[in-house]
């Protein structure tokens, strides 16, 4: 199998959904002619031409509103948010509109389209593109949101969430877009949205993570268990919404402890509401309190102070030795 970055993977999964599907196209800035800022959707234009894959206005809420209504219409719209913290300008669209849409209508119409994000810091980006705002979209009900943690999952996740018939907000870590590659395979490959993964079985300590957070998590266990010879559960959410708790609350309840990681700032983030979920399903098999390991309760900051705020290394592995020793 190759090795892919993100960015390949991602650009893999649109490019064998278009032509497998052609009700499927994409619309955003650049994604066209400049195959999207991040290169994304580089060389898809002129594989299915500027009717299938269209360059828009700067207008996040126009773009959706299009998405919408080709959704609608039959078509299966992936719409691109150049970065994550330009999205707040469609959030009425999508609130008011794509996620109401199968309630409104009682079932006889749902509004299948896909809506891309980069989101995260960790690559010393500008004021509104380094933010972790997925318990914003995940508070909203009717819509699901996706967040993959390498290429493979990103690829397979996304042919998911092209084909499910609801709204799907697809969040990508960019910091993750090209620090490492994995083998992809070319054939189709789907994982299903609303189930998290068990990547590493354990039986002293559960530790959940998504997005970017999963590589330092892998390190920091990796270093925790050969200093303690613990053995620690890791699972990868992959979904926020629909939050698989049960492969959650299964993992704690054979465990007793846990620690989430998230880079997203602490307080009402998923964290809170996984934890709020352990205390209500398996609160009398805890041995120790549930751990946040979280960014802070600020504004993303810039370049060199970035490093402290995402959850660094040292911070994580001082986390999961505190609980294990609790």
């Amino acid at each position: 199998m190759p090795k892919l970055t993100m960015v390949q993977a991602i650009n893999l999964a649109l490019q064998q959904e278009m032509a497998k599907d052609d009700r499927v196209l994409i619309l955003g800035e650049d994604v066209g002619v400049d195959g999207g800022v991040f290169r994304v959707t580089e060389g898809l234009q002129d594989a299915f031409g500027p009717t299938r894959v269209l360059d828009t206005p700067l207008a996040e809420s126009a773009i959706l509103g299009t998405a919408i209504g080709m959704a609608v219409a039959g078509l299966r719209p992936v719409a691109e948010m150049q970065f994550s913290g330009f999205s707040y300008l469609m959030v009425h669209q999508w609130e008011g509109n794509a996620t109401r849409m199968r309630s409104r209508t009682q079932g006889q119409h749902t509004c299948p389209l896909v809506v891309r994000m980069p989101y995260g810091g960790g690559v010393r980006a500008l004021e509104h593109h380094s933010e972790s705002r997925e318990a914003v979209y995940a508070h909203i009900p009717g819509g699901k949101v996706v967040i993959p943690s390498g290429p493979r999952n990103a690829r397979a996740l996304l042919v998911a969430a092209i084909r499910d018939p609801d709204p799907v907000v697809f969040m990508e870590p960019k910091h993750s877009y090209r620090s490492f590659r994995e083998e992809v395979p070319e054939a189709e490959e789907v994982m299903p949205i609303g189930q998290a993964q068990v990547v590493q079985p354990g039986s002293d300590l559960t530790v959940v993570a998504w997005g970017a957070m999963m590589r330092p998590l892998l390190k920091a266990v990796e270093q925790v268990g050969g200093e303690t010879g613990a053995s620690i559960e890791v699972i990868d959410l992959l979904t926020v919404s629909p939050l698989d708790s049960a492969t959650i609350c299964d993992s704690v309840r054979r465990t007793g402890r846990c620690v989430v990681v998230q880079e997203a700032p602490r307080s009402f983030g998923v964290a809170s509401e996984i934890i709020a979920r352990l205390n209500d399903e398996v609160l009398l098999y805890l041995e120790a309190p549930v751990k946040r390991l979280t960014g802070y309760d600020v504004v993303t900051p810039y370049f060199g102070r970035e490093k402290a705020y995402i959850p660094p290394l040292p911070r994580i592995v001082r986390g999961l030795r505190e609980t294990l020793a609790f």
